[in-house]
This record gives structure tokens, sequence and C-alpha cells, in this order.
């Protein structure tokens, strides 16, 4: 037999329970990833941003290219272009508290809009790799190329990043007669900007089981009516990776670029593919395309921004969203697009 106190107590105690469990059913849960990113960075100008980028916390921070403005044959001046920017004090303090990956673009690949034929390359890419901070023993030291990739499990999901090189296989780009334009359409069959290897290497990598693929290419994919530098220089190898990402493993596939001293979202619907491919391009970090005055993009979504920013991902793992934000000095949102997935 228990007393009538002891009755109030239990059932308080019941009722208790019974609160407990109601809030907790009520209590939303997110669960995240986060991935900065930023391209076109001078040594000699201010680094606005890592303070910035360092109060995101993000899981990963991706170089887009063009980490320093070298364009030189002279391995000791890169060198110590890369040792300026590592011991940039905000710069240093940001990447011993953030795991960064990265790939180059032209100038710190050493010539401007250069590609395979730049007699430096394998010296290069051993610097930038040391910039990085890659172990001697892991595989892109023994490969041709800077491009690589890196699986993260976070809550159930895994999110592949691939990093791509567009510079050390790519073949000759054709001069534009157009005023206005400095390169056009490259048709010739077996010309690349990935080479032979590296599409294997990738195609594998597509072929692997993931939630989310967010790949680096350090020019444009989508926005190809401007001219200058864009996977839209060679036709054949944008068809070659929409074909890719229809027929993947890889899920929710989203390419992130730089190099053009612009920040933009473009956005393509594609036939066989139950989602829209993405291109994020943010850049630059320490100066960008100020007199901008407008270019054609038929896949661009809101409008460009032409001062300095960085990118900002953040994918939610629950509900299958991701904002994208360019972020621009002191903190402001510039733009920003949400895709659901």
């Amino acid at each position: 037999m228990i007393s009538s106190i002891q009755k109030r107590l239990l059932i308080g105690f019941c009722l208790g329970l019974v609160t407990f469990f109601t809030n907790a059913q009520e209590t939303t849960y997110t669960s995240d990833f986060t991935i900065a990113f930023g391209s076109c960075n001078r040594v000699d100008l201010p680094n606005p941003f890592w303070n910035d980028i360092a109060s995101k916390n993000a899981d990963v921070f991706i170089w887009g290219g063009d980490v320093i403005y070298a364009d030189t044959e002279d391995m000791t001046v890169m060198e110590a272009m890369y040792e300026q920017q590592k011991t940039n004090p905000d710069y240093k303090a940001f990447a011993e508290k953030t795991e960064i990956l990265g790939t180059w673009d032209d100038h710190d690949y050493g010539i401007n809009d250069g590609g395979a034929n730049y007699n430096k390359k394998h010296a290069s890419q051993n610097l930038f790799l040391d910039f990085l901070n890659v172990p001697k023993d892991a595989n892109v030291r023994n490969q041709e190329g800077v491009y690589t990739s890196k699986n993260y499990y976070k809550d159930g999901k895994w999110i592949k990043i691939i990093i791509l090189d567009t510079r050390y296989f790519r073949s000759d780009l054709t001069d534009s007669e157009i005023a206005g334009k400095r390169y056009e359409p490259n048709t010739t069959e077996g010309e690349t900007i990935l080479g032979a290897e590296q599409w294997s290497w990738l195609e594998k990598q597509f072929e692997e089981k993931s939630d989310y693929c967010v790949v680096m290419s350090s020019i444009q994919f989508l926005s190809a009516e401007h001219g200058f530098e864009t996977w839209g220089n060679f036709p054949s190898e944008i068809e070659r990776f929409e074909n890719l990402v229809k027929n993947a493993n890889a899920q929710r596939v989203v390419l992130l670029s730089g190099d053009r001293h612009i920040s933009e979202f473009s956005r393509k619907n594609i036939e066989g593919i139950d989602y829209p491919l993405i291109d994020f391009t943010s850049s630059g970090l320490t100066h960008s395309y100020s007199s901008y005055s407008g270019e054609p993009n038929q896949y661009r979504v809101g409008d460009v921004i032409s001062v300095r920013s960085y990118g900002l991902l953040n994918i939610d793992l629950d509900k299958h969203i991701i904002n994208f934000k360019i972020m621009g000095v002191n903190d402001q949102i510039l733009s920003e697009l949400s895709q659901h997935y």
C-alpha cells in the first residue's frame, strides 16, 4: 500500500515525464555541413576575410585557385610568395584551426591562362602542395596534376569533395576574332581540359556512393558566353561531364568555381538529372572586377557581385537543402540562393 502523498508524487513524476517527452518531440534538430571557399588572392593586398570565415566554423575551406599571383618560371619567387601568404597572421591563425583543401588556377600555376605546355608545372605542383601542407606520402604527390578528393561522414550522410585540376592537362585555347572576346570554343576532337588520366579518375569518383558531391573547378562550368576562360571553350568536355553526372552514384552534385574576379550563381536544368546543376562562382578575396558593366550568362540567377567576397555553403543534411551565400566585407550577405534537393 502507498500513501496519498506517495500517490501524488508518483502522478507528478509521470506528468513530468510526459511533459519532457512532449517537449523533446517538438525540439527541432538540424544537421549541417558547412563549406567556405574563395579564390583570387594577392599577398601584397589586405586579406580582409580570414577572421570572418573563421567565425563560420566551416567543416572545410577550399581554395578555388589563384592563391597567389606569381606568373613566373622562377620557383624561388613563387615559393617566397607562398611563404608570405602562409605567414600572414590572420591566415596563419585561420589555417591552424580549419581544414584546408584546394586547387590552383593560372596565376599560382605559373602562367596567365596557362595549360599543358607550361614547362615548370611539375615544380609548381610541388610548391602548391607544400603550401597546403599535403603529406609527402600522399597519393597526389606521386601523380601529375593536383586533383584529389576527400569523403566526409556526418550524421549518417556522406559528403564527397572533388578537387579538379583544370590546368595541368588542358589543351591550347583557341583565340577569338570577335571583338571583346579572348577565346572561342575549340571543337577539335581529342582536345581536353582534364586529360585522360584525370577523366578516368573522376569517373571512379562518381561511381562511389555519396549523398552530396561538391566539385571544385577553378574555371566556370556553366557561364560560357563571356569569351574568357571557361569549360565552354571545350564543349565536348561539358557534355562528357554532364553525362557523368546523369549516370553517377554520387547524388546532388554541386559545382564551385573561381577565376573571374566576380561572384555569381548559375543554374541549369539538364535532361536526365532530377535537380538543377548549380555552379557557384566566388572570386575574388582581395581584389575584384570593380569596373564590371555586364556580360551575358543565360544560366545566371540573381545579380553579379563585383566587389570582394567569399563563398559559403550550408548543407542541411536532414532537409536536403543547400543554402549558398556570397559574403562580403564586414560579414555582409551580398547575395543568397537556396536549393532543395
